[in-house]
This record gives C-alpha cells, sequence and structure tokens, in this order.
C-alpha cells in the first residue's frame, strides 16, 4: 500500500506532489543532506550514495510493514517537465506498541527549496491525509516534536494547525536540549495558505 498526494498551487507557492521515495532520489536525497544547516537539527543524516540507497530501501520496506510512510515532495511543474528532484521529505511514524490512536511526524526541506511555504503545505496535505478517511493509520492524533531553538519548525507546526502543547526536557544524547510538542487532532481545519516562508 502506498499513496500519492498533491497540493494545488497557491499565489506564493508551487503545486505539489508527495509520493513514496524511489531509487532513482537517491542524488537528490545525498544533496539535500550536505546542508549544515539542515543536518543540525536532525538525529540521523544521510552522507553517502550507500547509504541513500539503504535509506530508501528502509522507507519502502516501513510502507510495506506499516511501520513508517515517508512522502518525498517535489514541485508538481518540475515532475511534468521530467525532473523528478525530491525538495523534500514528511513523514509518518505511528507509535508502536501503544494503544493510543497517535504518531509522531516529521519532516525537511531542502536548502534550496527552503522560504517559498513549501514545508507547510507539504506537512498540511500529510497530516490530513494521516488523520483522514483514506488513511489505513486510524489515527486521531498527530505529534510533531522539534528543538526548542529551531524556530523555523516552530513557525512550520503553527501554520499547519499544530498547537504547542508542551514543553519536554531534554533527552541525551539524540536530544540534548528541551523540545517543543506540537499536537494536531482529527478535528483541525486545512491549513490555510500564508504568504511568506517556511
Amino acid at each position: 500500500m502506498t499513496a500519492i498526494l498533491n497540493a494545488e498551487a497557491t499565489v506564493t507557492t508551487p503545486a505539489l506532489k508527495l509520493r513514496p521515495w524511489e531509487a532513482k532520489d537517491v542524488d537528490a536525497l545525498v544533496a539535500a543532506h550536505r546542508d549544515p544547516e539542515m543536518c543540525r537539527w536532525l538525529t540521523t543524516t544521510v552522507t553517502s550514495i550507500a547509504g541513500a540507497r539503504r535509506w530508501i530501501h528502509e522507507q519502502s520496506q516501513d510502507w510495506s510493514t506499516g511501520r513508517r510512510f515517508s512522502f518525498a515532495v517535489l514541485e508538481h511543474e518540475s515532475e511534468q517537465k521530467g525532473i523528478n528532484l525530491p525538495i523534500g521529505h514528511v513523514v509518518v511514524k505511528p507509535l508502536i506498541g501503544s494503544d493510543d490512536p497517535a504518531a509522531e511526524v516529521g519532516y525537511w526541506i531542502s536548502a534550496v527549496a527552503r522560504g517559498r511555504g513549501i514545508a507547510p503545505r507539504a506537512l498540511d496535505v500529510v497530516s490530513r491525509w494521516a488523520l483522514g478517511p483514506r488513511s489505513p493509520l486510524l489515527l486521531e492524533r498527530l505529534d510533531l516534536i522539534h528543538a526548542v531553538g529551531n524556530r523555523a519548525s516552530c513557525r512550520v507546526a503553527e501554520k499547519s494547525n499544530y498547537l504547542l502543547s508542551s514543553v519536554l526536557p531534554p533527552q541525551p544524547p539524540d536530544f540534548p536540549s528541551e523540545g517543543h510538542l506540537h499536537v494536531r487532532m482529527d478535528s483541525a481545519p486545512c491549513a490555510v495558505p500564508q504568504p511568506g516562508g517556511s
């Protein structure tokens, strides 16, 4: 089971296509992970072609098992021109071993695509899918966690109807600083596109 999602263009942002990662995305994945600003906030990074191939294979396996659901984010117009260049990533990770009907979301946008409002729109369309009737997950809540110092992620969460729920204590070594927990419930309205960057 896989899903392909779309977000219509707005005055300020392009139309987006979100699909599972594919083997042909290796180069784009490695290039995105060369950005020091992005790597600063990620707990794991991809540093080689071999590592990218492994990572993409793992995403495919996770779709098959329902462990996690990863989407590559592409600009629809570029893909129509034959430019299959993912510019971002959104993932839904069900809380395994929990009776709580919830999942955690994560995302990143490559440096070349930042500041164009792509992150909130990509996150919103995946969130609506994950909480909606076409999702296989039967979720009632999505959690988004980011480091307190990552102000850009805080803005993306707010624009995507994720409400700040609590401040989390540090959990070294993966999370050495305090975090924000944002929550979106299944009754959240569609995000209203806003001008400005992500």
